[in-house]
């Protein structure tokens, strides 16, 4: 008997399997940034892409407050090339990490969103840190 979930059927297991490693290679969550970070040398630098009144309320530890607006060729040649950037908004609800994501790739540079987002960050029960 067919049912919602039985009525497609599901994709052969190599594609299912090119599908997440390709989809990995955009995408990382908070628990896997937040890891990365308490190991010390997380290889990428961590950018909020909120406004800095935003920011000011509440980030996560190490973050650098850089809305996309500010995402120039000259801002970003601060890094090393090659540096990995994982970008992050406010949440579930907000492009602002797509957005800053393509503004980056714009740019030729490595990034991967973290889904999720500051709702997701704290979901996960990590801390926020206040100030600029």
């Amino acid at each position: 008997m067919s049912n919602p979930v039985t009525a497609v059927p599901p994709a052969p297991a190599a594609e299912v399997a090119a599908h997440y490693a390709r989809r990995l290679a955009f995408e990382t969550d908070c628990a896997d940034v937040h890891a990365a970070i308490a190991a010390g040398e997380p290889g990428f630098v961590l950018l909020d892409v909120r406004g800095p009144a935003l920011y000011a309320k509440g980030h996560i530890p190490g973050a650098l407050n850089l809305p996309r607006g500010k995402m120039t060729p000259r801002c970003m040649a601060e890094w090393p090339d090659g540096t990995l950037f994982v970008v992050y908004c406010a949440g579930p609800h907000c492009n602002g990490t797509d957005k800053a994501a393509l503004n980056l790739a714009g740019l030729g540079l490595p990034v991967k969103v973290m889904i999720g987002g500051i709702t997701g960050w704290v979901d996960e029960g990590f801390s926020l840190t206040e100030g600029a």
